[in-house]
């Protein structure tokens, strides 16, 4: 058969471009909030991966030993937290469900 899928080009368009659906919409206000939803995901994309990496650190340093060092990452982690908070990349709950987290891994590795 000519045309089915595994013997040859494939016939199936891409969701994106089958049907009424576009890459961009052809209304002006809409194609800015795409731009901008592209940026905020971008900036959202970097407070949700810095604060997992002083997650990361914090975890490192409590598992060494180093209490001081640990000390220096929960603050760093909860002042990150804080910040995402108040600017919206994280939602308050999961900051304080976060920062929780951090002040347990903190005092276990302590005792």
């Amino acid at each position: 058969m000519a045309g089915s899928i595994g013997s040859g080009p494939a016939t199936i368009r891409a969701p994106a471009w089958s049907g009424r659906f576009y890459e961009m919409p052809n209304i002006k206000q809409q194609e800015k909030r795409v731009r901008l939803a592209a940026r905020q995901r971008q900036e959202n994309l970097r407070w949700r991966s810095t604060a997992k990496t002083f997650m990361r650190r914090l975890k490192e340093a409590a598992d060494g030993g180093d209490s001081a060092t640990a000390q220096e990452s929960h603050k760093a982690l909860v002042s990150w937290l804080d910040k995402a908070a108040t600017r919206g990349a994280l939602h308050k709950n999961t900051v304080a469900r976060r920062k929780a987290q951090a002040a347990r891994l903190l005092t276990a590795k302590k005792s």
